[in-house]
């Protein structure tokens, strides 16, 4: 009994030493991206020792998996899950939108969108943790594109399958280009602006505007 209440202290405080270097983890790497993060950095940004933050994640690409397992897990709660609130269609979508917007506008993490970073930083460098981050977006953009055909079988969107996938691909360029712009200016006006023209485009597509009403916050 001694000795599993010694383990069971033991995982506690290594999962609370891992929750520890994550957090400073994923917000390092929206700023410097994932090739900055290094365990030396980590470890002065967290008070952790190197060795233990080395023995926690077995190196750097250790590290940097799990600080993109980490975002996504922040990804999915703070974007997608309360989109769910809302039936299926353009208002989820609106939703999905607008908390998209509200995740980089509210800062999340300092660099802004954790993936957006990420994608800038890794794309061209193959390897398990460009993986990461491509599957990551792949869902990302995948949900994005799946809410947008949902509103078209619903008839609230009137578009063919091409028709659809431009709009999916747009929504999600409107969000990036408002994450880097609003980063570069040091300015929330982007935000608002792209909140406007996702509207346009879905009124162009047959949306009500009572439809959108998220987007209008």
């Amino acid at each position: 009994m001694t000795d599993q209440r010694i383990d069971d202290g033991r995982r506690a405080r290594g999962d609370a030493s891992r929750r520890t270097v994550l957090r400073s983890a994923t917000d390092l790497a929206s700023v410097d991206g994932l090739d900055g993060l290094t365990i030396g950095r980590l470890a002065e940004a967290s008070g952790l020792s190197k060795s233990g933050i080395a023995t926690l994640f077995r190196g750097k690409e250790g590290v940097q998996l799990a600080a993109v397992a980490a975002a996504r897990q922040i990804f999915v709660d703070r974007i997608m899950e309360p989109a769910r609130d809302e039936p299926r269609g353009v208002r989820r979508l609106s939703a999905l939108l607008r908390n998209a917007l509200d995740y980089s506008r509210d800062r999340v993490f300092t660099g802004g969108c954790f993936f957006a970073a990420a994608a800038a930083d890794m794309d061209s460098k193959p390897g398990p943790v460009r993986d990461a981050v491509r599957e990551a977006l792949v869902d990302w953009y995948g949900y994005l594109g799946a809410q947008v055909r949902a509103a078209v079988r619903a008839g609230e969107l009137v578009l063919d399958e091409e028709g659809a996938e431009v709009l999916a691909f747009e929504l999600a360029a409107l969000n990036e280009q408002a994450n880097a712009r609003s980063l570069l200016l040091r300015d929330d006006r982007p935000y608002a602006l792209a909140a406007a023209a996702m509207r346009e485009r879905l009124l162009a597509a047959g949306a009500s505007a009572e439809s959108m009403r998220a987007l209008d916050a």
